[in-house]
């Protein structure tokens, strides 16, 4: 069964980002309908796969990422308006049987995602 998840990293401080608010996002043609939004634990991910089964298509799909709530919550100070604030990650879907792993790594001034397993 095919299903979707992430987990993210705050690699400024080596640690899990705990408490991200992510939303999901289903993308066809010019629409953009939102799916869910999830939290992710005190090891970053979140305590299910995101999407799974039916739920989970061939597709288009993004993951919105409350980056800036995260950081301002750590204490990082930063000038606002953040250099990043919220992160949108969008993805294609060609194989709904298999396990997509959308991670995030996280730092003040910099990210960077790749499809895990």
């Amino acid at each position: 069964m095919g299903r979707l998840t992430t987990h993210v990293l705050d690699t400024a401080q080596g640690r899990p980002g705990e408490g991200i608010r992510i939303e999901v996002y289903r993308l066809e043609d010019n629409d953009r309908t939102r799916l869910k939004e999830v939290v992710t634990n005190d090891d970053g991910r979140c305590d299910a796969p995101i999407l799974e089964g039916s739920d989970f298509r061939v597709g288009e799909y993004e993951l919105v990422f409350h980056a800036g709530d995260y950081l301002r919550q750590q204490g990082i100070a930063a000038e606002e308006p953040r250099f990043l604030d919220v992160i949108p990650l969008r993805f294609g879907v060609a194989d709904a049987a298999a396990h997509y792993h959308v991670p995030l790594l996280l730092s003040p001034y910099g990210y960077s995602t790749y499809r895990g397993s």
